[in-house]
């Protein structure tokens, strides 16, 4: 049995204990600071720890019983989590979709003798291994692009948008820089600009550039592909509407207001759909070729009870955890999602939602 401290009880949190729990394989212990928040989302035959992890010694005693560490926590709690784990030689895996996080993880993994594997769950986590598979099919890259949206299936708001993740990302994601690669070099972009249209299905959609969903993309393929870039999808019209929440009325500069503003308005819904779209143009035996990678994935309320941005972001991590007790990502140091094998990651007991 494998010791597992999963940090941070909320949804994504719990469904993660849940699935590497009903293996068997592993010894889970859901740890958070809030014993309300234990109690209401208690997840079986899980141990409850209730841990404040801004309190080092707590922290440090918490991960002294654990192999593994998964942060299912707001991205600005990471570093700590992340130093700590080093110091106690525990194996460090995050959701993270905040870039300098993502850098502060990278740092610290230098000569740690753990693996550190920070950017877990869809996008980014999956997406970046989904585009990595399809650009090694191609002599020649021209452009990678990557489409990511959760929506909900039954909108009914003026923004057409349910909340099914965390609001802190939703807010870096329409509010920080974006990282692509334009003409083979790499750019910050920013966010909500770059706005397309396109239909799926039947369906019509808008993307546009948000921040972090790219992963390390960029820095693993630049100078090999000319344009590779980022953005979320949404049903049209929603990109105006945020467009001016965020840059008219300037709600970016005030954050916490935008955020309860957001939760106070918008309600959670597990009936949503998650819609993953990359697209790969280039050169092939000599020819001009695409290749594309499309999926669905749908929540569901009424079966398991899980949205499909649970099962997704969940899928991703568990994943990863898995392949790394089996052997098969490296045994130390920082690892990008990108390096994980397609063909294990979908194979794997977790990852075959995205077969």
């Amino acid at each position: 049995m494998t010791a597992v401290l999963v940090l941070g009880a909320g949804k994504i949190g719990v469904s993660i204990a849940e699935d590497l729990a009903a293996t068997g394989d592993y010894d889970i212990t859901l740890a958070d600071s809030d014993a309300h928040a234990l109690e209401a989302r208690s997840p079986g035959k899980v141990e409850q720890k209730r841990v404040d992890v801004t309190d080092g010694d707590a922290l440090r005693r918490a991960l002294g019983q654990a192999e593994v560490v998964i942060s299912a926590l707001p991205f600005f709690l990471n570093q700590g989590v992340a130093v700590a784990a080093k110091e106690g030689g525990v194996h460090y895996f995050d959701l993270t979709e905040d870039v300098k996080c993502a850098r502060q993880v990278l740092a610290l993994a230098k000569k740690a003798k753990t693996v550190f594997v920070s950017q877990c769950g869809l996008a980014p986590g999956f997406i970046s291994i989904a585009a990595n598979h399809l650009v090694k099919n191609f002599d020649e890259v021209h452009d990678v692009r990557l489409r990511v949206g959760a929506l909900p299936q039954f909108p009914d708001n003026a923004l057409q948008y349910n909340l099914t993740w965390s609001t802190d990302g939703l807010i870096n994601e329409y509010c920080n820089p974006c990282e692509a690669i334009h003409d083979g070099e790499r750019r910050e972009l920013l966010p909500l600009e770059g706005l397309e249209h396109f239909s799926l299905d039947g369906v019509h959609y808008e993307a546009f550039s948000t921040s972090g969903g790219i992963g390390s993309l960029c820095e693993t393929l630049v100078g090999r592909v000319r344009n590779l870039n980022y953005k979320t999808v949404r049903y049209p019209g929603h990109r105006d509407m945020v467009q001016m929440l965020v840059r008219d009325l300037k709600f970016c500069e005030y954050r916490e207001t935008f955020k309860e503003v957001i939760e106070r308005g918008i309600p959670i819904t597990r009936q949503d759909v998650v819609l993953v779209f990359v697209t790969v143009t280039g050169i092939r035996d000599g020819l001009l070729t695409q290749e594309s990678y499309v999926k669905k994935i749908y929540g569901d309320a009424e079966g398991t009870g899980r949205s499909a941005i649970q099962t997704t972001t969940s899928a991703g991590v568990c994943a990863l955890v898995d392949l790394h007790r089996q052997g098969r990502l490296p045994a130390a140091g920082f690892v990008r999602q990108e390096e994980t094998d397609f063909n294990d990651f979908t194979s794997n007991r977790f990852g075959r939602v995205f077969a």
